[in-house]
């Protein structure tokens, strides 16, 4: 395992970079993680999944984004546009190590970042969500009622909401949970959509349950469908274990490990075990 700052422009970006082992590269794969918080509850997961990975065989590069983590600049400073490029980077970087097929592994608003920042790349990729949102809406609306969940109780929490929205529109970041979330990063999350790059590939699409009998929710039926379309080799399955980004304490889901490794080293064709 390698740590170092990748150079961008006037910064740098905190990285870490798993080679792979066993002689020869099966695959080349770049982790994006998810939104404020989440991130860090992901860490330890991300960081198990990597070693995984690295010890069959394939190269991981795990990033932290503009503002994020130990990377240069303040969460404040980021746009969406901005870490689309970090994406674009990392995988521009790590296809220097090698040949092999090329993964994007996106959690949560992860997924969308790495299915923008395909459509920048001259190259077909390949697609390893974990618990994907098909759209950003619905996360910046969970991220802006963190500020309005104190005025619940009062009935101001319309009012708090309908504040933030009129200050981003007027491009004035707002400050909530400890991050200032800018009028550009609000704009691109909102508009994010989980789309298929026009080169298509192979997606891999795991979701978490802790109900041993779950199933895809029906608002992942119109992306995966939509991704199928456009020609990419689509395989989804629900996976026995916690939410861990968004647990109380740091959790671990090791089936999701497992079925990680194995959706990735199964031809695309075959139904994988649930």
């Amino acid at each position: 395992m390698d740590a170092f700052f990748l150079p961008v422009g006037s910064g740098q970006r905190f990285a870490i970079f798993h080679p792979a082992q066993g002689g020869t590269t099966r695959g080349l794969v770049a982790y994006v993680h998810p939104f404020a918080e989440e991130m860090n509850k992901s860490r330890r997961m991300a960081a198990l999944q990597a070693k995984t990975l690295a010890a069959q065989g394939y190269a991981v590069l795990q990033l932290d984004l503009l503002g994020c983590g130990d990377s240069s600049g303040d969460f404040g400073d980021a746009s969406w546009q901005a870490w689309v490029d970090d994406v674009v980077l990392a995988c521009q970087w790590l296809r220097r190590q090698g040949d092999a097929p090329l993964w994007l592994w996106g959690l949560r608003a992860g997924c969308l970042l790495a299915a923008q920042a395909a459509t920048q790349m001259d190259e077909r990729c390949n697609f390893l969500f974990w618990a994907p949102t098909p759209a950003g809406k619905p996360l910046l609306q969970q991220f802006l009622r963190l500020k309005a969940a104190g005025d619940l109780a009062s009935g101001n929490a319309k009012a708090v909401m309908d504040g933030l929205r009129t200050q981003l529109a007027a491009g004035t970041p707002v400050d909530i949970a400890g991050y200032r979330l800018s009028a550009a990063l609000a704009s691109g999350l909102e508009q994010a959509a989980l789309a298929a790059p026009a080169a298509a590939g192979r997606l891999e699409w795991l979701d978490l349950s802790t109900q041993a009998d779950a199933s895809l929710s029906p608002a992942t039926a119109k992306p995966l469908q939509a991704w199928q379309a456009a020609g990419f080799a689509v395989r989804s399955r629900v996976v026995m274990g916690p939410a861990f980004w968004q647990t109380s304490e740091i959790e671990e889901a090791p089936a999701l490990l497992t079925a990680t490794l194995a959706a990735l080293e199964a031809p695309p064709s075959t139904t994988l075990p649930t």
